[in-house]
């Protein structure tokens, strides 16, 4: 295995940095501060510090960092991306300030790879350039949508059109006025085999037939001004050339685009557990109690070792699932993106949950601690649950003895 990092990306690590530390972070407050939300998603504003952030970014360069393709992104592998990401998860507003959020990032790489030379001067040209965002559609209220040959919203060809109908929900980037266009992925032919069944659309936000039903919150939390959407899909009739590589292929992009997707995902929440390890022990240091620091009471200097140990252990492993990805492809880092996707999750879970208790009542009502704790959460299911990916190295495990 071989972590080491491009000439490009050892030049790009230490400008990132300066730039959250500088100019994102002093910036959160100013963010909150602008920003218009709440329950009526159709109110949402993006506070205009975004939009001078990601200038800024763009001026120095900072841009597009995930794409590994030198024609539409900086030309970094997975493995010079890794540190990168980490750094962007440290904060909530990094990696939109970089052009590098989800799921921006995994539309863009679907449209990279699989779009046409239309598809990609119509929808990619202007997402990377950040001028609009776009969304999702694959996961459904009314099933198992870890297992996506249970989806039953369709996408079936009429002549020269595709009709799609069925509802979505966790549709996210949706509620943001930016949003141009989802991914939607449906079945096509019911009857074919069940890995050749699917194929995913570029539907325009504003097609007659897309209904934004409601944004779901998340533990309260409405993830404004982005947002997670339940979207009816009503008869939607669009140009058969919307459809992303031709009928049937939509199980074959799927995989694709979650194997770089999962990783980001993972080296964000490594920056993100390592936040809350810098909080947790600023906390134990400082704050007294019975006469002495927090860190010297029960067992709180192990629960600061173990932190440290499971951060490192998860960002080794990260690490190697992204070195396999760019060596191997996809499907030859399957069991490294599924363990991951278990492991990083989990270590921010344990490791920010034990930051909120050691600042106690304060602790649950820190608007960092607690947008870190939902997030953790919520990722132990985004991209599949812990059980899906456990169930995955299993198999490939026992393969093995087979």
């Amino acid at each position: 295995m071989d972590f080491e990092h491009s000439e490009r990306a050892q030049a790009v690590i230490p400008l990132v940095k300066r730039f959250v530390e500088e100019r994102i972070v002093p910036n959160h407050q100013t963010y909150r501060d602008q920003l218009v939300g709440g329950p009526d998603w159709t109110q949402w504003k993006v506070p205009p510090i975004v939009e001078e952030l990601k200038a800024q970014a763009k001026a120095l360069g900072l841009w597009n960092l995930f794409l590994p393709d030198s024609e539409h992104g900086a030309g970094l592998d997975n493995r010079d991306y890794a540190p990168i990401a980490e750094i962007t998860g440290r904060s909530f507003l990094a990696p939109e300030v970089f052009n590098c959020n989800a799921p921006d990032t995994g539309n863009a790489e679907v449209l990279v790879q699989y779009g046409s030379e239309a598809q990609k001067e119509r929808w990619l040209k202007p997402l990377l350039a950040g001028e609009i965002r776009s969304g999702f559609a694959m996961t459904e209220p009314a099933v198992a949508s870890s297992d996506a040959t249970n989806m039953q919203a369709t996408c079936e060809v009429e002549g020269d059109e595709v009709v799609l109908n069925g509802t979505k929900w966790w549709t996210s980037g949706a509620g943001d006025p930016r949003c141009a266009f989802f991914i939607f992925m449906g079945v096509t032919d019911p009857n074919a085999n069940r890995h050749r069944r699917h194929s995913m659309v570029l539907v325009p936000r504003d097609a007659p037939g897309v209904k934004i039903l409601r944004m779901l919150p998340v533990w309260g939390h409405y993830d404004e001004p982005h947002g997670h959407a339940e979207i009816l899909f009503d008869n939607v009739r669009l140009p058969v050339d919307h459809i992303i590589a031709g009928p049937g292929r939509g199980f074959e992009i799927a995989q694709g685009r979650l194997g770089p997707g999962r990783i980001h995902h993972c080296m964000r929440a490594i920056g993100a557990a390592e936040r809350a390890l810098e909080r947790l022990c600023e906390r134990a240091l400082h704050r007294i109690a019975f006469g002495k620091p927090l860190v010297n009471l029960g067992g709180n200097r192990d629960i600061i070792a173990n932190a440290r140990m499971a951060i490192d252990q998860a960002r080794l492993l990260t690490l190697k699932a992204a070195w396999a990805l760019d060596t191997k492809g996809v499907f030859g880092a399957l069991t490294d993106i599924s363990a991951i996707k278990v492991i990083a999750p989990n270590v921010l879970q344990q490791v920010v949950d034990a930051t909120i208790q050691i600042h106690g009542g304060e602790g649950v009502a820190d608007p960092e601690l607690t947008w870190l704790m939902v997030m953790a959460r919520a990722l132990r299911l985004a991209d599949g649950p812990d059980e899906v990916h456990r169930g995955m190295v299993a198999r490939l495990e026992l393969k093995k003895y087979r």
